[in-house]
């Protein structure tokens, strides 16, 4: 019988191991799917789509959701106790998922006024000029209009948990219709 060195064991624990974690990614993604699609894209109201959302962005916020300080009471829930190390392999899976764009019709009037606003209030300068997001920037083009809607509104009103106060004076004294038009631009950008 041939003996194998303890190098082999080592190698097959730290494979075992990997695949344990792999599993519970896994289940953790279906659980996210039941909410935000299964390929990231979501199609309930009010719900984000997380496909190709910078994997950083995501990470931090699945952290401040852990932790209490951002999200809804269901994903603070979801996420308690969940390692960092799932975590980091949820936000990789997601991130690279292609973006879908969202259904409806674009509105040609209200697409340009969006556009001009975003254009005039610079949120390129963080989000990137196509709206895509970067490191811990989200990526705004092609997310759900209505969610857009009631986000910024939550900046404008700092009533967002944990909300960055720069995107609280961004959106400070920015009406509902101009507001609307940002969302409908962003949700209509590819």
């Amino acid at each position: 019988m041939r003996q194998h060195g303890p190098g082999r064991w080592v190698l097959l624990l730290a494979a075992f191991f990997v695949s344990l974690a792999h599993g519970q990614a896994e289940e953790r993604a279906r659980v996210c799917a039941g909410c935000h699609g299964a390929d990231g894209n979501s199609v309930a109201s009010g719900v984000p789509s997380i496909a190709a959302q910078p994997g950083v962005f995501l990470e931090n916020y699945l952290v401040l959701t852990r932790e209490g300080l951002r999200g809804s009471d269901v994903m603070q829930n979801l996420l308690k106790g969940v390692p960092d190390a799932d975590i980091v392999q949820l936000a990789r899976h997601y991130s690279v998922l292609p973006s879908r764009p969202t259904p409806g019709a674009r509105d040609k009037a209200l697409y340009a006024r969006g556009r001009s606003l975003a254009a005039s209030s610079r949120c390129g300068s963080c989000h990137t000029p196509s709206y895509r997001g970067q490191q811990q920037m989200p990526r705004l083009a092609g997310q759900r209009e209505e969610f857009l809607l009631e986000a910024m509104r939550a900046y404008r009103g700092s009533g967002r948990p944990g909300g960055d106060t720069i995107m609280a004076a961004a959106l400070y004294g920015v009406g509902d219709a101009d507001l609307k038009a940002l969302a409908h631009f962003l949700a209509q950008s590819r």
